[in-house]
């Protein structure tokens, strides 16, 4: 909305025309959601107080937690408000790829906020049933998917981008470009809600890997810095730098009511959504296993899940004290900020990792 009124003002007074560079908007959209949050931010907590939604604990979970029991939660509605208001401010609302990471990011975060309404209503650790949560995941991810790959104009807009290699591309189809997208899409929201379980340790990597993806975007969405970096020119794709720097700034805020002690949990509507924006946005710039490599904390958490209950089925037998993994190292004797921020140090080597592959070709 703000870019419109500036392109009108511009017609007059040219300075206005500085508002039209991605990178700007970018920074302010940054601003933007940092300013929202910290504003909205100690209101929303005090009336999620003041209406008891808090947080359930499980039983079966480390005993250190039970002191975490009460904490407000569903504070990731306030991530997602800064994020939405800000985007709607400073991005261009006539390119189609805003509205697909909007949509997107709300219809998860909605999915959440109903998993999380049950946790706060029913006492009910466990909230929404998993096939439930997961059928819906599935519907939204495969309607985002079949849409990009029918809209899609150029092969670069499909085919996978192999890191480190200038000429490499693979050829997906459109079966099997909805098919990788899915399972981003909804990989990523899981992997991230899985690690939400300590006191900022998903906000910040996700912080990390947004900011890197508003770069991806940037160089794929400008055709010169595309070329001289040797990867596919997606057309557009660059506004969703403005998105991903509303991501940033939100997420930045949230860590300072989110750090430990938490004054508030995002909960799954927060964790669910925000790894769909991640999963959708990298899909649109075509950088799904550079997205494994930034996401690895994210990556390791999953599977650490999917070992343990695999292990258990056929075995009888647990891999990891608990899972996920940062469970696992809490009961080895890791307080939980040694945990929380040796995760963060891993997450910044691998965004680092995963930028690198911008030049290294």
């Amino acid at each position: 909305m703000l870019l419109a009124f500036f392109q009108w003002l511009a017609q007059d007074i040219r300075v206005f025309n500085v508002f039209g560079y991605i990178t700007l908007r970018t920074m302010l959209a940054a601003l933007t959601a940092l300013a929202i949050s910290f504003i909205i931010g100690p209101m929303m907590i005090r009336k999620l107080t003041a209406y008891k939604i808090g947080q359930s604990v499980r039983d079966d979970g480390p005993q250190t937690h039970l002191v975490k029991a009460g904490t407000p939660t569903m504070g990731g509605a306030l991530i997602l408000m800064s994020i939405v208001l800000t985007t709607l401010l400073w991005a261009d609302l006539s390119n189609r790829y805003i509205w697909v990471v909007l949509l997107t990011t709300l219809g998860f975060g909605v999915i959440g906020w109903i998993d999380d309404y049950r946790k706060v209503v029913y006492r009910n650790p466990r909230g929404l049933p998993a096939g439930v949560k997961f059928f819906w995941q599935s519907v939204i991810a495969t309607a985002v998917a079949v849409y990009l790959a029918l809209t899609a104009e150029i092969p670069a807009q499909t085919d996978m981008i192999v890191p480190f290699f200038k000429e490499i591309a693979i050829p997906l189809g459109i079966t099997g470009f909805i098919i990788l997208t899915y399972f981003v899409i909804v990989g990523t929201s899981n992997a991230v809600n899985l690690t939400d379980g300590l006191d900022g340790l998903a906000i910040m990597p996700t912080v990390m890997i947004s900011s890197a993806l508003a770069v991806f975007a940037y160089v794929t969405g400008h055709i010169v810095f595309a070329k001289y970096l040797g990867i596919p020119y997606i057309p557009n794709a660059g506004e969703l730098s403005v998105f991903c720097g509303a991501m940033t700034g939100a997420g930045l805020a949230f860590l300072w009511f989110n750090a430990y002690p938490a004054e508030v949990f995002m909960g799954d509507v927060g964790a669910l959504a925000l790894g769909a924006a991640l999963g959708i946005v990298t899909v649109i710039v075509r950088q799904e296993i550079v997205l494994v490599i930034m996401g690895g904390v994210f990556v390791v958490e999953a599977l650490s899940v999917m070992l343990q209950v695999a292990s258990f089925k056929l075995v009888g037998k647990r891999i990891f004290r608990m899972a996920p993994l940062h469970h696992h190292f809490e009961l080895k004797g890791w307080k939980e900020n040694q945990v929380v921020v040796r995760f963060w140090i891993i997450t910044i080597i691998l965004v680092l990792l995963g930028l690198s592959t911008l030049k290294l070709r």
